[in-house]
């Protein structure tokens, strides 16, 4: 056993001293030491759930002849740093998390931390498998759905977008979720709804612990896990609150002592095969666009080659079948997608593409796609009847990225798949976002963030704030948004993120000016300035980079090191190409 190097022979007296300082009985020196990986915090709702989950881990952990050691890495949650400084360190953060594991069992849940726990698993690689806590149950509005009722009418009546009358509509019915909140604030602004009703609004939104409820990126991550073949069936969609998600912690535990004496390592798991697997449930699940930044970190840690264009090779020949929230018209929430059958149910109506690969739980991804049933066709679509004939993600390139940028199409509305305009440039999403709020944003615009990549962020900011905006303002059929940084899971309209080469280091988003036309064709998977070349070139050579935005501590260090976003915004030691 390797905690045999700590616990064997007379040499090592004064380290089972220290043992024994902690507790340990003299018996369990011939169990398996398995060190659990907690990110066990009580701020992050997705995340406060999980001192339960842990018991049930160590007691599967035990039953199966182990002792289970727990320690604990850190958890921004990206709602709550969303709008403000902290959001430079969301992304950073993934990094620190995967220098600060090595573990078997991997406790996790939200957005940065279920990546960063991959690529530790791939990076040390010892046995491992991973839980990840579960989405929360979506909430309801039913004290308030006559008032939510009277805005989609007023809204109706203003001319907005069917996408922005049906969230009201949606709202009054129930399913509420957390992005709702910012569709909230906006229609207070306008007069719409009264402090109460906003107060009763966000109460509802995020009724327990969990997750967010929909096809956010810690679910999104969640699903991609069990794709990956590194949590067990049915870890990605368990919610929460369940008794199914307890069972699972306990049965993860059991599993992790038959990975360590079968000695299964996590690049045996996630292989070639395995990650175009999670590339094909994204797209059949029209996930997060996070995905373009997180699957290619894990890959380089196990070592596994990752062209970014494997997501548009893939989103060509993936139906998207389900239709979750945050989606524009979408009325299903994770918990829906559970009751369906799940993550296994998607694999099985992709069967026919989905590769073979081993998992955790010992059964291989083609038959557990295989063995699995679609429960509820409605929530999880044959292909003869998917949403949309593609998947949810395209790589978009041309003059203006020419390394690629990101766009999730499944919530691009079809009048806005090809979209020509006229840019407003800011270098801050703050003030991008002042802008549409002040209402100088008009139709027929493409509002251009520079400044906000990996390096010139720093740490690649999530912008929901100025796509929510956007969207309340009902202007997501008529207003594109380009940046070179990222955006929630919970972005609709035509955002184009990851635009790479970033400002920062002189890629061409950085040369763009007020006024120039831009031209995005999501189908035709273009993205071009329509300047001349020899205009371009010119504003090339005069060009100077504006200061960093930070120049001390961590954040400095992290510009100084990461990679471009098409490469998955690594942190790169000195030498790696």
């Amino acid at each position: 056993m390797r905690s045999d190097a700590i616990k064997k022979g007379p040499e090592r007296a004064p380290h089972r001293g220290l043992l024994y300082g902690s507790g340990l009985h003299r018996s369990t020196f011939d169990r398996p030491f398995i060190g659990v990986v907690t990110s066990w915090t009580d701020i992050i709702p997705g995340h406060a759930g999980m001192r339960d989950l842990e018991r049930h881990i160590e007691r599967g952990v035990f039953a199966a002849g182990g002792v289970a050691f727990f320690f604990g890495v850190p958890g921004i949650c990206d709602g709550l740093a969303m709008g403000h400084r902290g959001m430079h360190y969301s992304l950073p953060s993934r990094e620190l998390i995967a220098d600060s594991v090595d573990g078997v069992v991997l406790l996790t849940n939200c957005d940065k931390i279920t990546p960063g726990m991959l690529m530790a698993a791939a990076r040390v690689n010892i046995p491992a498998i991973v839980v990840t806590a579960g989405p929360m149950l979506a909430g309801q509005c039913a004290c308030i759905s006559e008032e939510l009722l009277a805005v989609a009418e007023r809204l109706k009546e203003a001319g907005k977008p069917d996408s922005v009358v049906e969230a009201a509509q949606r709202l009054a019915r129930g399913h509420a979720v957390y992005g709702d909140g910012y569709y909230g604030a906006a229609w207070h602004k306008a007069g719409l709804l009264t402090d109460e009703q906003l107060d009763l609004l966000e109460q509802a939104a995020c009724p327990g612990t969990g997750s967010c409820q929909g096809l956010y990126t810690a679910n999104t991550m969640a699903c991609l896990t069990e794709a990956l073949g590194m949590s067990l069936p049915g870890c990605g969609t368990a919610l929460a609150v369940s008794a199914e998600k307890r069972r699972i912690a306990y049965a993860s535990g059991e599993r992790a002592l038959d990975l360590v004496r079968d000695d299964v390592r996590p690049r045996g798991i996630m292989t070639q095969a395995a990650f175009r697997n999670a590339i094909r449930v994204d797209n059949a699940l029209g996930g997060s666009s996070n995905t373009v930044l997180h699957l290619p970190a894990i890959a380089h840690e196990a070592g596994v080659g990752f062209p970014i264009d494997w997501f548009d090779e893939i989103s060509r020949q993936t139906p998207h079948i389900t239709d979750i929230l945050p989606g524009p018209t979408a009325q299903h929430a994770m918990e829906d997608l559970d009751r369906a059958g799940g993550v296994a149910a998607v694999m099985h109506v992709l069967a026919e593409a989905v590769e073979d690969s081993p998992t955790v739980s010992g059964v291989s991804a083609r038959q557990l796609a295989a063995d699995a049933k679609v429960l509820d066709a409605n929530v999880i679509r044959p292909l003869e009847n998917a949403y949309h004939k593609e998947g949810g993600i395209a790589i978009l390139r041309g003059n203006l990225a020419s390394e690629g940028s990101v766009v999730k199409s499944s919530a691009v509305a079809p009048s806005m798949r090809k979209f020509t305009g006229h840019a407003r440039v800011f270098t801050r999403e703050e003030d991008a976002t002042e802008a549409i709020v002040g209402r100088q944003i008009q139709s027929g615009d493409v509002v251009v963030i520079q400044y906000e990549g990996p390096r010139g962020g720093p740490g690649m900011r999530e912008m929901l704030y100025p796509t929510s905006q956007i969207y309340a303002a009902g202007l997501n059929e008529s207003v594109a948004l380009v940046t070179d940084g990222r955006f929630s899971g919970a972005t609709i309209g035509l955002s184009v993120g990851h635009v790479d080469p970033e400002t920062a280091v002189g890629g061409t988003i950085g040369l763009v000016q007020e006024g120039d036309e831009i031209l995005i064709d999501v189908d035709q998977r273009k993205i071009e300035l329509l300047v001349p070349d020899e205009q371009i070139e010119k504003r090339r050579k005069s060009w100077e980079p504006l200061p960093p935005k930070v120049q001390t501590g961590y954040l400095a260090r992290y510009a100084q090191q990461v990679s471009s976003a098409a490469r998955g915004a690594i942190v790169e030691a000195e030498g790696d190409e």
